[in-house]
């Protein structure tokens, strides 16, 4: 890959990179954004290792790897809007008792895909969750909302990380697409802004090189010329820190 900084010191080094997920270590928080659990079933097109397992194997490798505290869903859980399938059902329960398996509490925060969420999970599912100065939220609709609705969990005072999911990004690299994280510093409200790609492997993603401000569909995204994409590199368990997308486009 060319135009890449590998060392974590270019970007945060308070987060930890690893199969479309971030985990936190100071607070002991997982985050993983836009499963989308059940879109298999809604496509034509057959996902040749089983969605359910797919998703529970990699989940329960990154509870393996990191025994997080708090798990969070930020998002996009479910994926169709008006109605949970049986076969979607079973799969976020499996989902469930693999977080409840390696001691961790879940929260998640409901999506513009999950209207249903509420009524199948038993657990918490705020708008917003902050832990120490950082908030988690889908990123489909401004943070400030919650908080003037009066959710508790939503405060965005001392806020400086806000970690969101929402418009699945990916980056073309040398003819190759690869899921990727977008970080951007001071990018809302003064506050930085990480963007997670989808855990899922079903949803194709969005391509970021030629992608302009308007073209993200979540309110948090406020200059895409400043976002900063990370990819993670599977065989050397690396986070690959590139240029902004204003330096970068040159090289893609």
């Amino acid at each position: 890959m060319t135009g890449r900084e590998s060392s974590a010191s270019t970007g945060r080094d308070d987060v930890t990179f690893r199969d479309r997920a971030v985990f936190f270590p100071r607070s002991d928080v997982l985050v993983l954004a836009d499963l989308h659990v059940g879109r298999a079933d809604a496509s034509d097109v057959d996902f040749p290792v089983g969605e359910r397992a797919h998703l529970r194997d990699r989940l329960v490798a990154l509870l393996d790897a990191f025994a997080p505290e708090t798990v969070v869903f930020a998002g996009d859980v479910l994926h169709r809007f008006e109605y949970v399938p049986t076969v979607a059902r079973e799969t976020l329960d499996e989902l469930l008792e693999a977080v409840a398996a390696a001691g961790a509490d879940l929260v998640a925060t409901p999506g513009n895909h999950d209207p249903q969420l509420p009524g199948v999970l038993d657990g918490p599912t705020p708008a917003r969750f902050r832990f120490d100065d950082v908030v988690v939220c889908h990123g489909h609709e401004p943070p400030e909302e919650a908080a003037e609705s009066g959710d508790a969990g939503a405060s965005t005072t001392d806020v400086s990380l806000y970690v969101v999911g929402h418009d699945h990004p990916t980056i073309d690299i040398e003819g190759q697409r690869r899921p990727t994280y977008l970080y951007g510093p001071g990018t809302y409200r003064g506050r930085d802004v990480l963007m997670l790609p989808s855990f899922t492997e079903l949803a194709a993603g969005v391509e970021v090189n030629g992608m302009w401000t308007d073209d993200f569909s979540s309110p948090l995204v406020t200059n895409a010329n400043a976002l900063r994409p990370v990819v993670h590199d599977a065989d050397t368990d690396e986070a690959l820190w590139f240029p902004p997308l204003r330096e970068l486009r040159a090289y893609l």
